[in-house]
């Protein structure tokens, strides 16, 4: 079993930067590929980046050249580095843990409780 923490969420104004970071507890967290998803109030969770054991990354449209997504197995954490960020980007980030990348939420085993990220304009 895995257990995650997001934090790093907070309020920023159009066009700056967040880091989010996800610390996994246990000693398997470099068996499972990563993922972060976002949901707006009203809207369904969506996929915004994934990152699998062996580091390679996959991104949503949305946010593919602003974002980043990256792993440090020996911290058991995974971060979103969110540059550039636009007010559409306001939501709730989580992180989730899977055995495999896959960019709908109901592929993943364990989920943190989310981080609020606000983008003012």
């Amino acid at each position: 079993q895995v257990q995650l923490v997001e934090s790093g969420g907070g309020l920023v104004q159009a066009g700056g930067s967040l880091r989010l970071s996800c610390a996994a507890s246990g000693r398997t967290f470099s068996t499972y590929a990563m993922g972060w998803f976002r949901q707006a109030p009203g809207k369904e969770r969506e996929f915004v980046a994934g990152i699998s054991r062996s580091a390679n990354t996959w991104y949503a449209d949305t946010v593919k050249g602003r974002f980043t997504i990256s792993r440090d197995n020996a911290e058991n954490t995974v971060y979103l580095q969110m540059n550039i960020l636009k007010p559409e980007d306001t939501a709730v980030y989580y992180c989730a843990a899977s055995g495999n990348v896959v960019r709908v939420p109901w592929g993943y085993d364990y989920w943190g409780q989310g981080t609020q990220v606000t983008v003012s304009s």
